[in-house]
């Protein structure tokens, strides 16, 4: 991080997602300078106007529209561009619209000689951020993709509601591909070190199967709940981006669960999924082992069989 600005963040793609992105992170104060780029330079230019109307109540900085050689000193550069999700389409459905939008995105960062790092958050993330891996020549530790975070927010907050516990008092992770196929790590999940199956009784809920069953599903079908209502998700992505950011930027360490190259670990290798990994100033430090049951491991040896399908499809 030596040859960037660590005020500096570059936000590619001005659509729902990155417009919000942009908003949090203008409140956050992390950044004195925030680029927006996007393929409509009206859109940029609209969306910088706009936040920046916000600057007198949080403190001086510079949002503006630019191109991609204002990224080359950013320290974040956010990658959100790419065609949203439609109600009734899943994120794989996506997947090769997004990837030749990729193709033309990434030669761009790349041939910049950018030293910051990659923040994907665009979906299939999981596809898109092994894309943005290949495409880019980056170092592994360089490149992230926004994963399972907001995901495991989800989960978090169904817990709190059901324990009626403050949810950042909930340890739990969902792991795997941030899509269907994704798994909450029940085996490990606690309350303040508690057990879950023991904080729940105490709670007074003992049909633990079913409720886990219940709380999952909700969480893997909030976005389509969410699209359906309102045609699209963006306020709780962009708090994602929002706190992975900040792991980052203030070299927190904190254990994530973000999307990264898999290296053996649990028999899975070449593809790209979500597992808690310390994040700090210079992007991934390292896995953190995680232990999974026998029915978990089995389903995330799935989930990472189902991406590596599609990646087979793509020709990246």
């Amino acid at each position: 991080m030596d040859k960037v600005n660590l005020r500096k963040i570059a936000i590619i793609g001005c659509g729902f997602v990155g417009s919000a992105s942009a908003f949090a992170l203008m409140q956050s104060k992390m950044f004195s300078e925030i680029v927006l780029i996007d393929a409509d330079q009206d859109k940029a230019e609209g969306e910088a106007m706009d936040i920046s109307h916000g600057i007198p109540f949080v403190g001086n900085m510079k949002i503006y529209a630019g191109s991609y050689d204002d990224i080359v000193d950013a320290s974040i550069i956010v990658i959100t561009a790419g065609a949203g999700q439609k109600p009734g389409e899943t994120r794989l459905d996506l997947v090769h619209k997004n990837v030749g939008i990729f193709k033309s995105i990434i030669p761009e960062i790349a041939k910049r000689n950018c030293r910051g790092i990659l923040l994907v958050v665009a979906n299939p993330v999981d596809i898109l951020t092994y894309t943005a891996l290949k495409l880019s020549g980056f170092e592994e530790n360089r490149v992230i993709g926004s994963g399972t975070v907001l995901d495991t927010a989800r989960l978090k907050c169904q817990l709190g509601e059901h324990l009626s516990v403050d949810s950042q008092s909930v340890h739990a992770y969902i792991i795997g591909e941030h899509g269907d196929s994704e798994i909450a790590v029940w085996s490990s999940a606690n309350v303040s070190g508690i057990p879950l199956d023991d904080f729940c009784e105490m709670r007074g809920h003992y049909n633990h199967d079913k409720s886990q069953e219940n709380i999952a599903e909700k969480v893997k079908n909030s976005a389509y709940e969410i699209i359906a209502k309102k045609r699209a998700t963006y306020y709780g992505v962009a708090m994602a981006v929002k706190r992975i950011c900040e792991a980052i930027i203030r070299d927190e360490k904190s254990i994530l669960p973000i999307s990264s190259l898999m290296h053996g670990e649990f028999g899975i290798d070449d593809v790209v999924l979500s597992m808690p990994s310390i994040v700090g100033a210079n992007g991934i430090e390292t896995k953190v082992p995680i232990s999974l049951s026998e029915d978990e491991e089995i389903n995330l040896k799935k989930s990472a069989d189902t991406l590596r399908s599609i990646l087979d499809d793509c020709e990246i």
